[in-house]
């Protein structure tokens, strides 16, 4: 059993507007030296595979059909032994 650990974020030729919200929000609480905040989401699962490289391609098939939009995102997977 393998734990999949997948951040998906919006490509950085893609406007954020939750991100951009954010920041404005942040500068006007006085968080003045934060900026160009992004905003994606994160997903942890458990996978039953056979191997890590297993795991891997089923998390991967996974984002690719359903958790991102590969369009417009780029995700990341980092799979740990559970």
């Amino acid at each position: 059993m393998y734990t999949a650990i997948i951040q998906i974020t919006l490509r950085p030729s893609i406007l954020d507007p939750k991100g951009k919200a954010a920041g404005e929000a942040l500068s006007h609480l006085g968080y003045d030296a934060i900026s160009n905040v992004r905003i994606g989401k994160y997903v942890r699962m458990s996978v039953a595979a056979g191997s890590e490289a297993e795991a891997h391609t089923l998390a991967k098939e996974a984002c690719e059909k359903l958790l991102a939009n590969e369009v417009m995102e780029d995700f990341t997977i980092t799979i740990e032994a559970a």
